[in-house]
């Protein structure tokens, strides 16, 4: 019977360790499968000259026993957070359906979160952190840039529904005022100083067929000629879908910047600014942040 319950134990962890060890080999090679998407992203860019670099791309590859499909946009297709105008986050938040008032005042609570303090006044902090304790939080407000989109869950008035709604189309790291409006989604380029519903419709219509020229954008805008920018694309967020022959399917989103300057020069092409895995079967996604 003891020798018996000793076979049992051992096969139960034979069994366990042949599985942790297959999962163990799927996130190596779905980690290097990524990683690899990365560089022939980066590759594509930056053989091409800056004022010729594609904004968007796509491409398909195989490696081993996986299919691999990449597309790479712009992070000036996004919202910056901290770069935004108080106006241009107010009517963000009015379609995402705030109304006028509590869309101003988060406008000025993200501005008031993203603010350095001024050096010469002692108690710069008071008006804006009372506005939290009497909220009942037990924190103040950073008064520095945000690190991550999601940190404006802790900006007062953002409540959880209205913070998923608005992920999708927010950066930090474009690090521009502007957004390029051949390539940001209709919600976004909705919310741009003067825009009306009746342009958007008709510049959406129009965009498909537009060139990246900003003369030929400020006609298809007609009055709103304040958006007709084209931000230089310096960060770039590239999605990576792998198919495993075995049915297996794995996705990963990253935002990389490109080096700038000297490319000889440059220690490295690129730096990985955002990092999140994220299987279909459930499993809990693994994020970080920092440059590889």
């Amino acid at each position: 019977m003891a020798l018996s319950a000793l076979a049992m134990i051992f096969s139960v962890y034979v069994s366990n360790s042949a599985r942790a060890l297959g999962a163990s080999d799927i996130g190596v090679q779905v980690e290097a499968l990524a990683s690899a998407s990365l560089e022939l992203a980066a590759f594509q860019m930056l053989s091409a000259d800056e004022k010729d670099r594609p904004a968007q791309g796509s491409f398909h590859f195989r490696m081993d026993d996986a299919d691999v499909s990449v597309t790479f946009t712009s992070e000036a297709a996004r919202i910056d957070l901290n770069k935004a105008p108080k106006d241009m986050l107010a009517s963000f938040f009015e379609v995402l359906g705030a109304n006028q008032k509590a869309a101003a005042e988060i406008a000025d609570r993200i501005d008031g979160w993203r603010t350095q303090p001024k050096t010469d006044t002692a108690n710069t902090n008071t008006e804006e952190g009372a506005l939290y304790l009497a909220a009942g939080l037990t924190y103040a407000p950073r008064q520095a840039p945000f690190a991550h989109v999601n940190e404006l869950g802790l900006v007062l008035g953002v409540s959880p529904a209205l913070l998923e709604r608005a992920l999708p189309y927010l950066t930090v790291y474009s690090k521009s005022a502007d957004v390029d409006v051949l390539l940001a989604a209709p919600e976004v380029i909705a919310s741009l100083a003067g825009m009306t519903p009746d342009v958007l419709n008709d510049f959406l219509k129009q965009r498909p067929s537009l060139p990246r020229d900003e003369k030929a954008i400020a006609a298809a805008l007609g009055a709103v000629k304040t958006a007709a920018t084209l931000p230089e694309a310096k960060a770039f967020r590239v999605l990576t879908t792998i198919h495993f022959d075995n049915g297996r399917r794995t996705s990963t989103e990253a935002v990389i910047a490109l080096s700038s300057g000297d490319k000889e020069k440059a220690k490295e092409p690129y730096s990985v600014l955002f990092w999140q895995n994220q299987a279909e079967t459930g499993e809990r996604p693994v994020r970080r942040a920092g440059k590889s």
